[in-house]
């Protein structure tokens, strides 16, 4: 059975506190298990070493990689799983890029779903006056 291809992103947070050459060796890893398994790494970004929001696995830090890829739908549940057993990786998650979210990444727009979010954020008329009902 063949399998149409994909493109998808997956963002992983590794340890921190691993010396620069065992995250580099992790983020190969992720990268060779792409490929092995008829992934084709489109774009691997890394954001490097992060404050997090809030205690993942009682760490506060985390270092960032972002990898774009076309692949499969079958791999992802085996990369998630890959992920899911390498204790060095804190945190992961895997989307599919549809047209829309591929489109906007071309022209460099920021995607649809972050404007809400933005906007959620700002204070409103009645907080900035301090009005209580």
């Amino acid at each position: 059975m063949q399998y149409q291809s994909k493109i998808y992103e997956s963002i992983i947070i590794i340890n921190a506190t691993l010396e620069d050459a065992q995250i580099e060796a992790e983020i190969e890893k992720v990268k060779d298990f792409i490929t092995k398994n008829n992934g084709e790494i489109r774009a691997l970004e890394k954001w490097g070493r992060r404050r997090l929001a809030y205690a993942i696995k009682k760490k506060n830090n985390g270092f960032y990689v972002l990898y774009e890829f076309k692949a499969p739908g079958d791999l992802i549940a085996k990369l998630e799983r890959q992920y899911l057993l390498n204790e060095n990786i804190i945190r992961f998650l895997t989307v599919e890029l549809n047209k829309k979210a591929l489109k906007a990444k071309e022209v460099g727009q920021r995607t649809p779903i972050s404007e809400p979010i933005a906007a959620a954020t700002a204070p409103t008329e009645e907080a900035s006056k301090g009005a209580v009902a």
